[in-house]
């Protein structure tokens, strides 16, 4: 693929829920540029997006993916992304560093729940979006239905562009509001007719309305709009290329990508409406204690940010960069503004799906790949070395559905360490963590879909197999009351014995003190360097669990008297007699099991507050208090038992239809009900 200057790029993703068309209608538009020879069919392994064997054992995008095409003597970069909740880290990211957002709404289900859920973040991002109304030609589409869903949900900026000619299976074409003409499909390629009779007043009347709608936006358009002068075809996508760059008024077109109806005239769209890279705002980054605008120069200093990153087992790390200024070349040295790491760029490459051509340059703007980078990650900036910029990391959603894993084998074992890496290298948003007291090590992720699709990845790619385990809650132990108990250790088996005795107080500490050892031993009665092992045995005793196995916190422990022995006592027999001591005085002190509490901040449409919040009871929690998010939608904060919430993703999945998302932050320790003691250690014991 040639070099394209910068105002003759377009980098614009593909976003709408599940089921929605994204795919086919990439494979739509890639078929009408002439850059493949026939529509793919998605989960058959035949689209150029989805290559994944995951994506294709599950019917479903779960990577974004790259297939630029050109088009009227312009590069289009072309994101898929995908529409499950689960993978919407990858969705993030593409809308980071793309210049356009085309919405893709199925005219059967109309507005879902991840639509609203990618619209709401594009316009965190101020990102310019526009709307394909996608399958017209199937049973119970209606376009009407669907746009007046649009105007609901996001509001008076909805702009139809096109009406449909046809209805369900007699959907044939389109209707171009501007020109006022039709185009029919009947023959496979569009056909430039005459407005059909029967759809000339209604065609009028939206006509009419789309062009006080832009000329409001402009005011020597407006003036001669009053004046009674109609302002030309041209004139008019030009306004309204000004309001898509805006982020004020959002294209509506329609078709069918399985047609293909209509989806040449979407990629007229793109070329005509949508912004190029340097007409959308400068990047802002941080060099030193400085924030500072970067102009999108190709004759700038090179600078670029990592938004993606490939994990391939052959091949090694692929990086996806967006360009932010200059223009990159072969051999390209820049630095990592994370890590300080010299990276060569030795080739640069487009991506078209998972195949690699490379590209002699790419300048400010373009979207490209480079492989073997050293030490760079997602949401690094590479820059001149002496000139290092930071770019604001890229917002991942915060993982929240854990699973336990083990390796299966010895050799898995050895290996899983550096796949996990190289997996966490490709997904951002997975997590892992190592839970000292449950000896767990959890893998996070934003569903059961996306933690299952890390594992198989692990043994695709990796050749590492996992077995999974129930995730087991850091339950603990401490005690209500003061009690003592002297601790004894005598053993006598020829020469040199073993003697040691302490006493012991503990006490009750505050919630969240830890443990405090005192020593208040008088006259010698253990000598001074017996002390530490008395303490080390207590601490040894509190880490391996009081009487219900869990670790003791929480705690002050005293010695203040002991016997010894001049020959037969060592550290080892007073840190004997320590634990003795104190296992006989921690049963005398009313113990009891704590269990942790989670701070939950749960984001729901205001019609299932009601249902949450009864659930939130069920689940023993609290609710704290409730707000209203800037769009609308119900924050409910509630303290519950992590024990309760383990598998909470999937359940508010469930409970709200999709619609509810939460966060989670560990708050505190607190007493679990009594009748609840003999469930938890079942659980820690793996029952």
């Amino acid at each position: 693929m040639k070099v394209f200057p910068p105002e003759k790029i377009r980098n614009v993703a593909l976003v709408g829920h599940s089921g929605s068309g994204k795919t086919t209608l990439a494979e739509a538009l890639l078929y009408r540029a002439g850059a493949i020879s026939r529509i793919g069919t998605v989960g058959a392994g035949t689209t150029v997006t989805d290559y994944d064997p995951e994506e294709h054992g599950r019917g479903t995008t779960i990577t974004m993916a790259l297939a630029p095409f050109e088009w009227h003597d312009h590069k289009i970069n072309l994101i898929d992304t995908p529409g499950y909740a689960d993978y919407a880290g990858e969705l993030h990211a593409a809308l980071r560093v793309t210049d356009l957002a085309i919405f893709v709404v199925d005219a059967v289900e109309g507005v879902e729940v991840q639509t609203e859920y990618a619209w709401r973040i594009a316009e965190r991002l101020g990102l310019p979006r526009m709307i394909f109304v996608n399958k017209l030609d199937k049973e119970r589409a209606s376009f009407e239905s669907t746009l007046a869903q649009l105007r609901d949900r996001f509001g008076a900026g909805i702009a139809p562009i096109e009406l449909p000619i046809g209805k369900e299976l007699e959907f044939h074409g389109v209707a171009d509001l501007f020109r006022d003409k039709a185009y029919i499909y009947d023959s496979g390629k569009a056909e430039v007719v005459e407005m059909p009779q029967e759809m000339v007043e209604r065609e009028h009347e939206v006509h009419d309305n789309l062009v006080e709608g832009i000329v409001v936006g402009d005011d020597d358009l407006l003036e001669r709009y009053l004046d009674g002068d109609i302002p030309s075809v041209e004139e008019l996508e030009r306004a309204m290329a000004e309001g898509v760059a805006s982020g004020k008024v959002f294209p509506v077109v329609c078709g069918s990508a399985t047609g293909p109806i209509a989806v040449d005239r979407l990629a007229d769209f793109i070329i005509e409406l949508a912004p190029a890279p340097a007409d959308r705002p400068p990047a802002i980054v941080t060099v030193g204690d400085e924030q500072i605008e970067i102009e999108k120069d190709p004759s700038g200093d090179p600078l670029a940010f990592v938004f993606k990153t490939l994990a391939d087992p052959y091949v090694g790390q692929v990086s996806l960069l967006k360009v932010m200024s200059g223009t990159l070349r072969p051999e390209t040295h820049l630095t990592s503004g994370r890590s300080g790491q010299d990276e060569r760029l030795a080739k640069i490459a487009t991506m078209f799906g998972n195949e690699t051509t490379l590209v002699d340059a790419a300048p400010a703007g373009d979207i490209v790949a480079v492989a073997k980078l050293i030490d760079t990650r997602t949401g690094d900036t590479l820059a001149p070395k002496d000139k290092p910029v930071t770019a604001a990391a890229i917002d991942f959603p915060e993982p929240v559905l854990a699973t336990a894993i083990v390796a299966r084998t010895q050799s898995d074992d050895d290996k899983l360490s550096t796949a996990l890496y190289r997996i966490l290298e490709e997904d951002a948003s997975l997590k892992l963590e190592r839970n000292s007291e449950t000896r767990q090590t959890l893998l996070y992720g934003l569903g059961e879909s996306h933690v299952q699709t890390a594992i198989e990845k692990l043994e695709r790619k990796f050749g590492v197999q996992v077995d999974q385990e129930k995730v087991k809650v850091p339950y603990r132990e401490t005690i209500t009351r003061t009690a003592d108990a002297e601790g004894k250790h005598k053993k006598q088996s020829g020469g040199h014995g073993q003697y040691g005795v302490c006493h012991l107080v503990l006490n009750p500490a505050g919630r969240g003190d830890g443990f405090e050892f005192i020593d208040r031993v008088k006259g010698g009665s253990i000598p001074r360097g017996f002390i530490p092992a008395v303490e080390k045995g207590i601490v040894e005793t509190m880490q391996g669990g009081g009487v219900h196995g869990f670790p003791v916190v929480d705690i002050d422990v005293t010695v203040d008297d002991g016997k010894y022995h001049s020959v037969d006592s060592s550290e080892m027999a007073f840190k004997l007699a320590a634990r003795a001591g104190f296992r006989e005085a921690f049963e005398k002190a009313r113990p009891i099991v704590l269990e942790p509490i989670s701070r939950v901040a749960i984001t729901i449409p205001s019609r299932y507050q009601g249902d949450v919040m009864g659930d939130i009871a069920a689940r023993r929690g609290s609710v704290q208090g409730s707000s209203t998010a800037e769009d609308g939608s119900q924050v409910v904060e509630a303290l519950i038992p992590a024990s309760e919430i383990v598998r909470y993703a999937i359940d508010l999945r469930s409970l709200t239809h999709g619609w509810g998302r939460y966060t989670s932050v560990f708050d505190h320790y607190q007493e679990l009900p009594s009748h609840l003691v003999d469930r938890a250690m079942a659980e820690a014991a793996g029952d």
